[in-house]
């Protein structure tokens, strides 16, 4: 671990006063002394949680829905793990250890002990912090683990050794109330996404709450980084916003060459067909990408018809189908597909909440070109809609563990799925 990151963890303090908008009563109140209590390497005395069960008939259920599944020749989708409102992944860089994000106030850790590529044991994670919406999870390459919650963004050193107990150091790297201003807090598009980039820097979306944002709040966003991506040292100094003109984007993943891919979902009540998704490539700090100009592609909202958009807009990749909610995303960097997809794009859709026909709900495959450019979307796993528009599953992010297999999360389900491939 970093000498900087171990400094911060051993010495880190937190004043009363810091903590006192984390507190309210009874509960929750313990929780946030029990955080104060992990920044200073001290014990909880919470209890651990019994395991969730991998076996009986929930897994069985999922087995057979995974029966249904279309995946390309050579390859296989099986269950992986059963885990409760799986959302976001962060695959260890230790050991392979998953840690899993919610939308609710729960984390999970997924081991394969025997590696046998099947989970062996699925428990609540951290589970004497209270975490509220804790959907962004990302590790460094030297294993410290970060949580993007609602408002706050947390940091857990050496989280793959520290996750066999339910105590280990945690630090505070946004206070609560400080990601966004408190104000701005909203049940809508607050799940956030981060990654680590190559310069060592957090990188956090943060979408914004509308479907699309009165005029009045331009100046507001523009400045905190709402409706866009921003970025921070690992210690959250030093903030400030890498890209803007992005609707709500859950997903985004670093490529070799050192750009940084992003899904966004358009907006709503235009039609079923319209506008598009988008699949985004940041090449510099402070591009903007269109919104609330551009509902996505090439489409005009009609709150912002009028307006003159700004001259250095970018134009999407890729357009990915409408309203079928591409949430996480990842650039292949493994080596155990065929060479087809090696350096391509996976995309997990969610599924449509108001198409009259829905469509989604299954992982998406964008070939990325020698010069930079991006293919076509075509399907790569499907069959978790049904034709008479019942969800089985709603996919919502894909990981790869070390072994190049593909990981797909499913909150509906409450489920991991692995996509393998053999010769």
């Amino acid at each position: 671990m970093k000498p900087f990151l171990l400094a911060l963890a051993a010495g880190v303090s937190f004043a009363s006063a810091a903590l006192a908008q984390d507190t309210t009563a009874g509960d929750t109140k313990a929780k946030v002394d029990n955080l104060e209590k992990l920044g200073s390497f001290k014990q909880t005395g919470v209890a651990e949680p019994a395991p969730i069960p991998q076996t009986g008939r929930r897994a069985d259920a999922i087995n057979k829905t995974l029966q249904k599944i279309k995946v390309p020749d050579g390859f296989k989708i099986e269950l992986y793990a059963v885990v409760p409102d799986a959302r976001a992944m962060a695959v260890g860089p230790n050991a392979g250890v998953v840690f899993v994000g919610t939308r609710k106030s729960k984390m999970y850790t997924v081991t394969d002990r025997d590696k046998d590529r099947v989970a062996d044991e699925v428990k609540v994670y951290a589970p004497g912090v209270d975490f509220k919406i804790p959907n962004g999870v990302c590790f460094s390459r030297d294993g410290v683990l970060t949580v993007v919650e609602q408002n706050r963004v947390l940091a857990f050193p050496a989280a793959e050794f520290f996750y066999e107990g339910t105590d280990g150091p945690a630090v505070v790297v946004v206070k609560q109330g400080e990601l966004i201003p408190p104000a701005e807090e909203s049940y809508n598009h607050t799940a956030r996404m981060c990654r680590i980039g190559p310069d060592g820097k957090l990188y956090v979306s943060l979408g914004q709450p509308y479907n699309v944002p009165p005029k009045d709040k331009a100046d507001l966003y523009a400045k905190t980084g709402i409706g866009g991506i921003i970025r921070m040292d690992a210690d959250g100094k030093n903030r400030e916003v890498y890209a803007t003109g992005i609707r709500n984007s859950v997903g985004m993943d670093f490529a070799p060459d050192k750009t940084l891919w992003f899904t966004d979902n358009q907006v709503d009540g235009m039609g079923d067909d319209q506008p598009p998704g988008e699949l985004n490539q940041i090449t510099k700090p402070g591009q903007n990408f269109g919104f609330p100009w551009y509902g996505g592609g090439g489409v005009r909202t009609v709150e912002y018809k009028d307006d003159k958009v700004p001259a250095d807009v970018v134009a999407p990749k890729a357009e990915l189908p409408p309203h079928a909610a591409d949430l996480g995303m990842i650039v292949y960097k493994g080596k155990s597909f065929p060479e087809k997809y090696r350096g391509g794009i996976f995309t997990a859709e969610h599924g449509s909440w108001n198409r009259t026909t829905p469509i989604g709900a299954r992982v998406m495959y964008v070939p990325v070109n020698k010069d930079g450019s991006a293919g076509k979307p075509e399907p790569f796993a499907e069959g978790w809609l049904t034709e008479g528009g019942e969800y089985l599953g709603r996919p919502v992010d894909v990981a790869t563990l070390p072994d190049g297999s593909l990981l797909v999360s499913d909150d509906t389900a409450g489920a991991i799925y692995r996509i393998s491939y053999e010769k």
